[in-house]
């Protein structure tokens, strides 16, 4: 395949701007889509500060860390998941891990596990202290009340184009705060959670993943993509005909939001929601992190100043009081 000089990584959320920072440095000196996508997530799974992806993610009503992650291929369609598994450092790797394997590709619980750590797998337990705290102070403010608990299920999802015209998308995600032991949302779900065709784009989706589900929500983004609608068209027309078809037919619609780039590395971002922020880095775009804001069936972007910035590092490393 022709060498081209384009290539791009977009991601949801702030807390993905250092990986993104990283993997457009591979993929700036032709490295792969896949190495770029693995390491842009890895830099979220590692951070303890963030409280939904990995080490220091938020537990399950327990109080037990359960990490679901996924990786997709754009060129191949292979696809590696897993599901509920526990006590793995980065179960991004095993997810890319399984996605070379012809059969059980995705795994969950404990056999995912036993499988991991029989691959040699960093062991380790993803609880951390300040981690806890949250949990306990939820629990007493929630549970311990017969209140409802949910709250928090935000995935860091990762797109990458390389020069090679590759396209590779990887998620991971500590799921709902609070959930029931055993539940699995969108982010390990083919076509919901993500969805990446080296021919056409990519995309990859945050919010409530018991209703991003119910849209297979990636694959409609970039299904749209490949009939020719822009990345921006594509994300804002499925998120929004999305909602309106939960509100008429479910009753309610809970957090959606989305980020995809097409094989041309044009990008587009649409949510439900005001305080969604995504990263992305291309030949044109240091890395940086923007911000958006609903406006009707449109979603308005705008960068992150600094204020924001230094009072979102502020917020995440901030003491907890319990």
């Amino acid at each position: 395949m022709t060498l081209s000089t384009n290539w791009g990584v977009i991601a949801t959320w702030r807390m993905a701007w250092e990986g993104v920072s990283e993997a457009a440095s591979l993929l700036q000196e032709n490295g792969n889509a896949s190495s770029a996508a693995v390491r842009a997530v890895t830099c979220v799974e590692d951070y303890p500060f963030y409280k939904s992806v990995g080490y220091g993610g938020l537990p399950n009503e327990q109080g037990v860390v359960e990490l679901d992650a996924a990786f997709m291929d754009g060129s191949t369609l292979a696809i590696g998941a897993v599901a509920s598994i526990r006590d793995i450092a980065n179960p991004i790797l095993v997810a890319q891990a399984l996605s070379r394997e012809r059969f059980n590709s995705f795994m969950v619980g404990e056999g995912a596990q036993t499988w991991a750590f029989a691959q040699g797998f960093e062991r380790k337990n993803m609880l951390t202290d300040r981690a806890h705290q949250h949990y306990l102070k939820r629990k007493r403010e929630t549970l311990d009340r017969g209140l409802s608990p949910y709250t928090g299920h935000d995935t860091v999802g990762v797109i990458t184009l390389d020069q090679n015209q590759q396209m590779c998308v990887a998620t991971s995600t500590s799921g709902l705060f609070m959930k029931r032991p055993g539940r699995v949302g969108d982010s390990p779900v083919s076509g919901s959670g993500f969805y990446a065709d080296s021919q056409i784009g990519a995309a990859t989706a945050t919010g409530l993943g018991e209703d991003l589900m119910k849209g297979c929500i990636s694959y409609e983004i970039v299904s749209r993509m490949g009939r020719g609608i822009s990345p921006q068209q594509a994300a804002e027309s499925a998120v929004y005909d999305l909602e309106s078809q939960l509100i008429a037919r479910f009753g309610r619609a809970g957090d959606l939001s989305v980020v995809c780039m097409n094989n041309r590395g044009e990008y587009g971002a649409a949510t439900t929601i005001d305080n969604f922020s995504f990263s992305v880095a291309t030949p044109t775009q240091t890395p940086a992190v923007f911000l958006t804001t609903r406006e009707g069936k449109h979603t308005l972007i705008r960068p992150a100043d600094q204020a924001w910035l230094d009072a979102y590092l502020q917020r995440v490393t901030a003491e907890v009081i319990v």
